[in-house]
């Protein structure tokens, strides 16, 4: 498993923890579109969050349950997982 997280396993999350369909090619190529236009709320995001902690074995930064777009998650989330956070 990467430590970074890619599109492809944001969508897939955003699958499991809120049930909706993305196309990670999609917002790979607008990385600011925002979680709104995919559907996706705070607490679908806090799920998100939640799963990588579990699934990393460490604590994400605070804030990421706040992005609004794809590439601001992936950067913080990126950075906390190459930090340690």
């Amino acid at each position: 498993m990467s430590s970074q997280l890619s599109y492809g396993e944001l969508a897939a999350l955003m699958k499991r923890c809120a049930g909706l369909t993305v196309d990670p090619d999609m917002m790979q190529t607008r990385p600011d579109s925002t979680f709104e236009e995919y559907g996706l709320d705070s607490l679908g995001l806090l799920a998100i969050v939640g799963e990588l902690e579990n699934r990393y074995g460490t604590p994400i930064e605070p804030g990421a349950e706040s992005c609004k777009t794809p590439g601001d998650f992936l950067d913080v989330i990126n950075t906390s997982l190459t930090s340690g956070a």
